[in-house]
């Protein structure tokens, strides 16, 4: 009978008896052992479920915020502390900061135990993810940023939520989620400040 192609199994830990097969096959291993390497898993981490619907969920955020920032007229004309940081810097941000974000979602899954911790896990990125898309539509699409300034308490809530509890799964996931959180306030600061200067939105502003 045929032999099984052989592959190179000097980097594999999780055959038995490792000693033995390769000096029985001149340092090689039947091919149907890839599945017991230890690169194996690493390939099947790249592409599991959670790093995909991590990767979704920043993408999906990020180009959102992008495509409802409408930088045009009524933007320009709003009045704006001299501290607001440049209108490019914006994008970058938000990308590290999502992409941290998104690490983090991958970290507490794989420490999450249960389906209850899981289940955790879930709802708190699924409230994030509709408390940071309302936002720019708020703004920038109806014009209110009054609207946005209540609407962005809820987002804060939400990444302070997710700071405290991805905690339990990974510590380095909940400081993962502090560039989120101070960026978070500080925009919320200058929604604050925004209205302040610009107020009252709206049918008050146009009567």
């Amino acid at each position: 009978m045929e032999k099984a192609p052989l592959i190179d199994g000097k980097n594999c830990r999780h055959f038995s008896s490792m000693a033995q097969h390769r000096q029985a096959n001149n340092g090689k291993l039947p091919i149907s052992a890839i599945a017991h390497c230890s690169i194996a898993p690493h390939c099947r981490v790249m592409f599991s479920p959670p790093v995909i619907a991590a990767i979704a969920w920043a993408v999906i955020l990020g180009g959102a915020g992008g495509l409802l920032t409408e930088i045009g007229s009524w933007y320009k004309n709003l009045k704006k502390p001299s501290w607001q940081p440049p209108d490019w810097l914006f994008g970058p941000a938000w990308t590290i900061i999502l992409g941290l974000a998104a690490w983090a979602l991958v970290l507490a899954w794989n420490g999450a135990a249960t389906d209850s911790d899981r289940a955790i896990i879930i709802a708190l990125y699924a409230a994030n993810f509709v408390f940071h898309f309302l936002w720019s539509p708020l703004f920038f699409k109806l014009h209110r940023p009054d609207w946005a300034q209540i609407e962005v308490v809820f987002l804060w809530s939400s990444v302070f939520a997710m700071c405290i509890w991805l905690r339990p799964y990974s510590v380095l996931a909940s400081w993962l989620i502090v560039p989120y959180l101070v960026w978070v306030s500080f925009a919320a600061i200058l929604n604050a400040k925004i209205v302040q200067l610009n107020r009252p939105f709206g049918t008050a502003a146009s009567s």
